[in-house]
């Protein structure tokens, strides 16, 4: 009787690795290629360290007896999943493999993604998923849809705990979706990305309207209109570089804080040009990322929604090194109003940081919500609710600086005292009030201004008469409502200060199971 020797079982070993490393093989690798895209193995070449990640659950395939499903070769099930480090940290994986059916979703691919969520809890450490898939594996039935199920728990048990970031680089449809958006952070490629519950055929079918997909679940739909998307890149590189400077801004969990870095900018700086940046008019718009840029260190910012009501920035960033959440009105949309849009996106940003041990800072120059029927009608009382209870649910810390307008309850809104704060700063611009100058005149004054030989320039100067007394930071600072009122040009150091005094706060809350969010 021949025995196999342990060379030959070595070699053998090797080439089933090969083969595995192949996907679906030669020619499907070509025709990824061909749409512009990575295979799930070139895509983890260049997100981890070089020569640091481990594959696991190597051999696995299917075993399905359904129709369909005999004798059916699913290398790694279609999704290749492990661990290794970026910028040596450690960070776990898994990427679905279009080269093998699709990267459709079944029974042990899905069994592979809870097996690394559940390594990525152990071990308190972020995971990254990667979405090619044309969704549930039809030929296995029902299986495939229980695992979805798996991953969704996992997702949410793993919420608040360890940072969970997606990435679309092809077609993610169906109730597969739903993983992404139960992620802090979503990806996207222009071109190859997709995401939609029904595609455009279902649709057409089952409404009658004609929609193409890219309209209906790209990434400019999803990263400009309907706001599931976080972030949108030109190809899968630079998608993959994006990620991990995300990475570089975050901690490894809950317990953990975020990487310090060695800061060359002077946490000293004095900025001059600060002090010219906003508008002798308090009608004329500036750009906030100025003033964020003229901040922190070496003018350097990581913009999260960037393209998603744009009236709000939710921005990170480091000041002397540590990594900061940045909440900023933007007067360059909407006059920096808060809408329903921005709202959510706000209060998402914050809960994510507070999460996270991420201290934040708000820049304030709102002049209210936004009104009109349309807000009213699609919840903006709901909606708005969401930032008020986010800023309070916080226990970071948090520091805010008024640098122009701050009316009424978008004041109240951007973190003021009453909301939590822990320190407020103000410009000598900023505009602190119940409403602006124009409409409280015609209120308080409507007697004077009627009674006037000249209403028109008796309304002028009662504008600037209430401008004079109470729209100006002088007055909440008084009532201690201002810690101070700063020169703009002195903000960084300020600023930094005061984080280094709030490093070690801590503030107890009620015991509770969670609290009832205005969804």
């Amino acid at each position: 009787m021949s025995t196999t020797s342990t060379k030959e079982k070595i070699a053998d070993l090797k080439e089933r690795h090969e083969q595995l490393a192949k996907g679906g093989g030669d020619k499907a690798i070509s025709v990824q290629h061909e749409k512009g895209k990575l295979t799930a193995r070139e895509r983890i070449d260049i997100i981890f360290d070089t020569g640091t990640f481990k594959e696991v659950d190597v051999f696995v395939t299917h075993r399905s007896n359904f129709k369909g499903m005999q004798g059916v070769n699913t290398p790694s099930d279609g999704v290749v999943t492990g661990y290794g480090t970026v910028n040596g940290r450690l960070v776990f994986i898994y990427a679905q493999d279009f080269t093998v059916m699709g990267g459709s979703l079944g029974e042990m691919h899905e069994a592979k993604i809870t097996k690394v969520q559940d390594m990525a809890l152990k071990m308190g450490a972020p995971i990254i998923g990667i979405s090619d898939s044309g969704g549930a594996r039809i030929q296995e039935g029902v299986s495939s849809l229980i695992g979805l199920g798996n991953m969704f728990y996992r997702n949410t048990i793993a919420s608040g705990v360890i940072p969970q970031i997606s990435i679309i680089m092809g077609p993610s449809a169906g109730g597969a979706v739903y993983s992404p958006a139960l992620t802090d952070f979503v990806f996207m490629v222009d071109g190859s990305s997709k995401m939609f519950i029904t595609g455009p055929q279902v649709i057409k079918t089952v409404t009658g309207e004609q929609v193409d997909a890219e309209t209906l679940g790209g990434s400019v739909t999803h990263n400009r209109t309907s706001g599931v998307a976080h972030f949108r890149s030109a190809n899968d590189q630079e998608c993959l570089e994006t990620v991990k400077e995300l990475l570089s801004f975050l901690p490894s969990n809950n317990l953990d804080d975020p990487p310090v870095f060695e800061a060359p900018d002077d946490l000293n700086r004095i900025n001059p040009a600060l002090d010219d940046i906003v508008p002798d008019s308090a009608n004329k718009s500036y750009d906030m990322r100025d003033i964020i840029a003229g901040i922190v260190d070496n003018g350097h910012f990581f913009q999260v929604h960037k393209e998603f009501a744009q009236n709000v920035l939710t921005v990170f960033a480091r000041l002397n090194g540590k990594t900061v959440g940045i909440i900023a009105n933007q007067p360059m949309h909407l006059a920096g109003c808060l809408d329903i849009n921005a709202s959510d996106k706000a209060a998402r940003f914050i809960r994510f940081c507070d999460a996270f041990n991420i201290p934040l800072l708000t820049l304030v120059d709102v002049p209210g919500y936004l009104p009109g029927s349309i807000q009213e009608f699609n919840g903006i009382i709901r909606h708005g609710a969401k930032v008020l209870y986010a800023y309070a649910e916080a226990t970071v810390p948090k520091v805010t600086l008024v640098i122009r307008k701050g009316y009424g309850g978008g004041y109240i809104a951007m973190c003021n005292k009453g909301l939590g704060a822990d320190q407020v700063f103000a410009w000598p611009t900023a505009e602190i009030a119940v409403m602006g100058p124009e409409g409280a005149a015609n209120i308080i004054y409507r007697k004077e201004i009627k009674a006037a030989d000249n209403p028109d320039e008796k309304r002028r100067e009662m504008v600037e008469e209430y401008r004079t007394e109470f729209a100006n930071p002088y007055s909440a600072a008084t009532f201690g409502y201002v810690e101070d009122v700063i020169q703009p040009a002195q903000s960084r150091p300020i600023l930094i200060s005061s984080f280094e005094m709030l490093e070690n706060k801590s503030d107890p809350r009620p015991a509770k199971k969670h609290g009832n969010m205005p969804l």
